[in-house]
């Protein structure tokens, strides 16, 4: 095993200019991440300058058998933290030979979104906190919980400390150097209410990066528990019952919110996203019904409403920022499997472009 550790770590800048580019891409499901690699001349830190690639969709659930070519549309770099050196990350979106984006591609109308003179102009900041569920392989039973059992109830498990209390910390650091190492704005981790949860940050991100950053640190996350077997879920209530369900939490704020008087610019955000709560709720994440149920820190999913400090808000407003008359406000209706890509233009597009 040390002759194949060493040869994992060969560093090729000792003997080649060659690099090695990982294209990622969103398969058929929305959440399923896929992933191939090529080999590359010398090193590239502009994504344009990158070639375009192919897959094989019909075997993603993205194309029929008989045209079954999906062209891989380089969009953003990042640091390789596996192989390092001068090897790469790179986020794709995907698009029919033709040139039009598939179904399953959000990407493309984000960038719309946040390309529109508008938006542009409020430069969107986000701070997305992505909740995730780590689950014994064989048994898909949250990792330090007893076989065919439970736990003790919640209560000391949130930013837990000590071996009957956090689980799965080893995984949790190394996403997150491994996140800080490929340059993704990783702003935090936590242990969270429900043992073997945990969270991470990934903001202040401006438009589209958010997507591309949040994805990429999936990415990363689901590599990491590929190699120390576990399973990673992003099911938004992983277990039934008096258990806090996993969400995506999203923290939002414009250039007029972050200004003087950004606060009544914020409540009229507010009111905007309450008079498109269903068109919100049915794009924020599959099975989000079983988590908004009006416990466990959330607001019933039929309903909206908005307060300050309220964890059982859909959109809950910070006290600094009532203070001061201006900063953010959290989106809490996201479930943890949400797209980014979606999420964060939909928020974008209701609160600037949106008009009642």
């Amino acid at each position: 095993m040390s002759l194949l550790t060493d040869l994992i770590n060969l560093n090729l800048s000792d003997c080649t200019n060659k690099i090695i580019a990982e294209y990622i891409w969103i398969g058929g499901s929305g959440m399923d991440l896929r992933s191939k690699a090529r080999t590359l001349s010398g090193p590239v830190a502009d994504p344009s300058k990158l070639p375009k690639w192919n897959y094989d969709g019909s075997s993603t659930g993205q194309a029929p058998g008989e045209d079954s070519e999906v062209i891989l549309y380089p969009q953003a770099i990042f640091r390789d933290p596996f192989r390092r050196g001068n090897n790469i990350l790179v986020m794709c979106d995907a698009y029919t030979p033709a040139g039009e984006p598939i179904p399953t591609n959000k990407r493309c109308n984000a960038a719309k979104i946040f390309s529109h003179p508008d938006v542009a102009a409020e430069e969107p900041w986000y701070g997305i906190e992505q909740e995730y569920t780590l689950l014994q392989k064989d048994v898909k039973w949250p990792i330090g919980w007893p076989l065919g059992g439970y736990p003790g109830p919640q209560g000391p498990y949130y930013c837990g400390v000590g071996v009957d209390k956090a689980y799965g910390r080893d995984i949790v650091d190394s996403h997150y150097k491994a996140c800080l190492y490929a340059g993704i704005n990783i702003s935090g981790i936590n242990g969270e209410v429900m043992p073997g949860q945990w969270e991470f940050q990934v903001g202040p991100s401006i438009g589209i990066s958010a997507g591309d950053e949040l994805w990429v640190a999936r990415y990363i996350l689901e590599r990491i528990t590929e190699i120390a077997g576990v399973v990673l879920s992003f099911d938004p209530k992983p277990i039934q019952g008096d258990w806090n369900g996993a969400g995506a939490h999203t923290n939002y704020s414009t250039k007029s919110m972050r200004n003087d008087g950004g606060y009544e610019v914020i409540k009229k955000a507010i009111e905007k996203l309450g008079l498109r709560h269903k068109e919100h709720i049915a794009a924020y994440g599959e099975g989000n019904e079983r988590r908004l149920t009006g416990r466990h820190e959330t607001a019933d999913i039929n309903t909206f409403l908005w307060g300050v400090a309220n964890r059982g808000a859909s959109i809950r407003v910070g006290r600094d920022t009532e203070k001061a008359g201006k900063g953010y406000f959290e989106d809490r209706r996201p479930a943890s499997n949400m797209d980014p890509y979606v999420v964060t233009s939909m928020i974008a597009e209701t609160t600037i472009l949106w008009k009642p």
